[in-house]
């Protein structure tokens, strides 16, 4: 019992130092990850649960042994571990306002209070409805969409199309982006979470081909739903990340709409979580070249192609343009898959050369992944993200006014 709570504990400490300072390198990149995650995100209940088991250890055996004083060591140290993971994780949401603040965008007064929401969260909000499985084109489950919506809803509500993450290759519409969907839903939006083609079936462009049919079927369909096909933002993690800005930096471009060229396949808004941004290395970053490198990028993008042409013609740095929306993007600096500074340098290109507003929000302490699920700090960002997607919607509203009164003029 003593050497079980001990090993327990030694446990507990090493995923507590790595949650504050990820283990470095490609190959210790998964488990890094893998662990920093959960530790991070779930830091509330692991202190919690430390603290009961040294409580239990103490009351049944006492500290009568070496094993037991460094058993009872491992969790003091564990425990400030996860509570200096707490206190970062708290810091999300004043590191979304400072982000949105700096380039200029403030709320008071709107309709949505984003400093001093209260409402708890959850996967099922009253009033959210979840139409599954509906086809946005041929071709199987691969293209399937779930749409969410308030059975309330207003007609012409902001639309959102949220893509999954999975390096390309894994991955389902009901995993991931669920809080952000059910609170957009809950606030009158129409949401919508999209399946595509996957590698190693699918080589590029076949991704962003079948997401720019579903943006498509949105515009189409979403007025059943309440939806307006005149605003519709777009988000996604990790590989959705790069799906999604890949959406809204490549609108209308007919190479990239066999069949379908003549649809409206721009988007209004953008919201990239912790996504590649860099499929050539030429940020000169080593992780990203490592990545670039590797089998995963070849098998993205099929057997025939070639460097560098090939590569461009997927990477998000190759594809910045004055008339890209504006942009929310998100990244962790303790993220393991993929690196911080890939997210600053393709906000620093952006912000170069967009006419539109670029906020960037580094968020302290966080893990790739971090808003799968409900956390303190991944709520924190949710209420963020809504303010930041109404904020545009606002502006966007405000643009059609001043244009329409333009020409009365």
């Amino acid at each position: 019992m003593t050497i079980s709570f001990a090993l327990r504990q030694a446990v507990n400490a090493v995923a507590s130092v790595n949650a504050l300072r990820p283990m470095d390198g490609p190959r210790s990149a998964v488990p890094a990850f893998l662990a920093g995650w959960l530790t991070s995100e779930l830091a509330p209940q692991l202190l919690a649960a430390t603290a009961v088991d040294a409580g239990i250890h103490v009351a049944r055996r006492g500290v009568r042994t070496p094993t037991d004083r460094i058993g009872l060591a491992l969790a003091a140290a564990s425990a400030a571990g996860l509570a200096a993971t707490i206190l970062t994780g708290s810091r999300a949401g004043a590191e979304m306002d400072a982000a949105l603040t700096e380039v200029g965008i403030d709320l008071p007064g709107r309709a949505v209070d984003w400093r001093s929401s209260s409402r708890p969260f959850s996967y099922r909000r009253e009033g959210v409805r979840r139409v599954r499985n509906l086809a946005y084109a041929p071709g199987g489950k691969r293209f399937l969409v779930d749409v969410y919506h308030h059975r309330d809803t207003p007609a012409d509500a902001p639309m959102l199309l949220q893509v999954h993450g999975g390096g390309w290759v894994i991955g389902n519409k009901d995993q991931q982006g669920l809080p952000l969907m059910v609170e957009m839903a809950s606030r009158g939006w129409v949401c919508a979470a999209v399946n595509y083609p996957l590698s190693p079936k699918a080589v590029w462009p076949d991704h962003l081909v079948a997401l720019k049919r579903a943006v498509g079927w949105m515009r189409a369909e979403g007025p059943q739903y309440g939806g307006d096909p005149g605003f519709l933002a777009v988000t996604g993690g990790s590989a959705g990340g790069h799906l999604s800005t890949m959406l809204a930096l490549t609108a209308n471009d007919a190479v990239l709409q066999p069949g379908f060229e003549d649809v409206d396949t721009s988007v209004q808004a953008c919201v990239p979580f912790y996504g590649a941004y860099d499929f050539t290395g030429e940020s000169g970053i080593p992780a990203v070249r490592w990545r670039v490198e590797s089998k995963l990028t070849r098998m993205v993008l099929g057997r025939d192609a070639v460097f560098p042409d090939s590569y461009l013609a997927a990477s998000p740095l190759a594809k910045l343009h004055a008339g890209a929306p504006p942009f929310l993007v998100i990244h962790g600096t303790n993220d393991s898959l993929i690196p911080v500074a890939e997210a600053r340098d393709f906000v620093r290109r952006l912000r170069e050369v967009s006419d539109n507003p670029v906020a960037y929000a580094e968020l302290r302490g966080a893990q790739h992944a971090f808003d799968l699920f409900h956390s303190l700090r991944s709520d924190q960002v949710t209420t963020r993200v809504a303010a930041f997607l109404e904020w545009t919607r606002a502006r966007a509203e405000e643009g059609t006014e001043s244009a329409q009164q333009s020409v009365t003029q």
